[in-house]
């Protein structure tokens, strides 16, 4: 079991998503920055699917109650175990009522905590991935406690066969394919979302990004439409809207890129005044 001590900023559990009920209204949510969770999982041999604690901002302070491994990735949020400094990328070993806590952030916004065998918590449509209204809780809080096995073995790994990706963390260049209104915009248009350096807004969370400058649009709203993590909006009065994992499944406003899905991982460790640019693939 994991006791929380300090919730941090904004903590949750998540796992690669829940999939197979967008036709019922229901977001896929899951990791933010997936690149980062699918690497911790794999280096402790977990499957890729099992759930992480998704810390943003601001990591939290937590204690094992049970021996275990675990691994800390994305974002360096200088973690220390019993007070001695660790590193991210490693996979380190657990003992009974050791602590874990984190200091200030370094680089990204968002780290991954994963511990062997994965965090064991409720399954609401075939995903353990908090959500509000979906699962019993949307965020951790101080004194919950989170399940896991306990586990006494030690994994091994060929650290050669797995590579961190640090342009995670550091690109500001987000990779779109067009949208299916992205015909609609002039050719100058094109040219100019390719050449605008836009800057997030203090409107981002895991539900959408917000961008600045405003974009010039004269683009009339559509038909309510599917839309996807990834997906990027242009509303009537010229802004920008990357939808995020927990976005809603559905809109109206036209979808001029859709972001690949190492752009979504890449944007999710950025926030208010980053900078961030497009390239069309």
């Amino acid at each position: 079991m994991l006791k929380v001590l300090h919730s941090g900023f904004y903590s949750t559990i998540q796992d690669s998503g829940r999939f197979g009920y967008r036709s019922f209204g229901v977001p896929v949510s899951g990791v933010m920055d997936a690149h980062s969770s699918r690497y911790a999982n794999t280096l402790l041999r977990n499957h890729e699917n099992d759930a992480v604690l998704e810390m943003t901002m601001q990591g939290g302070k937590f204690q094992f109650l049970e021996p275990t491994q675990i691994v800390i990735s994305g974002s360096d949020m200088q973690p220390r175990l019993n007070s001695i400094p660790i590193n991210n990328n490693a996979i380190i070993s657990i003992t009974k009522n050791d602590i874990l806590e984190f200091g200030k952030l370094k680089s990204g916004i968002r780290a991954y905590l994963a511990i062997k065998g994965g965090f064991k918590t409720e399954i609401v449509l075939g995903s353990r991935s908090q959500y509000k209204c979906i699962t019993k809780g949307f965020r951790l809080h101080k004194n919950d406690v989170i399940a896991y096995d306990s586990n006494n073995s030690i994994t091994k790994v060929s650290y050669s066969s797995v590579k961190y990706d640090d342009s995670i963390l550091t690109s500001e260049k987000l990779e779109v394919f067009e949208g299916p209104e992205f015909k609609f915009l002039s050719e100058k248009q094109k040219k100019e979302l390719m050449e605008i350096k836009f800057t997030i807004t203090n409107k981002n969370n895991r539900m959408a990004y917000q961008l600045e400058p405003l974009f010039s649009n004269e683009m009339p709203s559509i038909l309510t439409s599917p839309i996807l993590p990834g997906t990027v909006q242009l509303t009537p009065s010229g802004q920008l809207i990357v939808l995020m994992r927990d976005c809603q499944t559905t809109g109206g406003y036209p979808r001029i890129f859709q972001l690949t899905e190492q752009s979504i991982n890449i944007l999710c460790q950025k926030t208010i005044k980053h900078n961030i640019s497009f390239r069309l693939l």
